[in-house]
């Protein structure tokens, strides 16, 4: 079943960011891009390379008006340690949000049940509060911030200009498309 157009649960969870804790709600995300980034676990293997990935481009999405989220089940503790001990995790500035209940990774749909875990699930959010990308892959599979920050651009772009859609591999300053019966079968 598809999450596009899907309402964010309502949640309450911890979170680490900036060397301290803090706590991080449903409103928080509203009137803004959300990235909820679904990890399997801290102190693993693929998850560093990818939270280094988006901590490289976090200025990038910030420029953009969005909040990136790192999610994983571990506690806002675990988060702290690994940052502590991690060059890698070092440069993670935005939060990382504790999952321990499973409340976010249950609501988006990614928890594997039979190991306490999510998938690896990205979820570009609109101000809306409304899913309107989502991607999981295999948990052996790293994902790119560079495209996850293409598409964010692509679907801002049309949320502003609805009578556009952005064609494969746009990227921002790229000519758009405006649908009509005039295309058809001319693309």
């Amino acid at each position: 079943m598809s999450q596009i157009g899907k309402q964010v649960v309502d949640f309450k969870v911890q979170a680490f960011e900036n060397n301290d804790f803090k706590t991080v709600t449903k409103e928080d995300i509203l009137d803004k891009w959300s990235i909820f980034f679904f990890y399997p676990a801290d102190f693993t293997f693929v998850c560093p390379t990818e939270l280094e990935d988006l901590a490289n481009l976090y200025e990038d999405f910030k420029a953009t008006g969005t909040e990136i989220y790192s999610v994983s089940t571990d506690t806002h503790f675990v988060h702290k340690a690994w940052h502590d001990t991690s060059e890698t995790i070092k440069k993670i500035n935005y939060p990382m949000l504790a999952d321990p209940t499973g409340v976010l990774s249950r609501g988006f749909e990614v928890m594997i049940e039979e190991d306490g875990m999510a998938e690896r699930g990205t979820f570009i959010v609109n101000p809306e509060g409304e899913i309107v990308s989502y991607e999981v892959v295999a948990g052996n599979v790293g994902r790119n911030a560079e495209e996850l920050l293409r598409k964010l651009k692509a679907l801002q772009f049309v949320a502003e200009n609805p009578s556009e859609v952005c064609p494969a591999k746009w990227k921002e300053g790229n000519d758009t498309l405006k649908p009509s019966i005039d295309l058809v079968g001319l693309i």
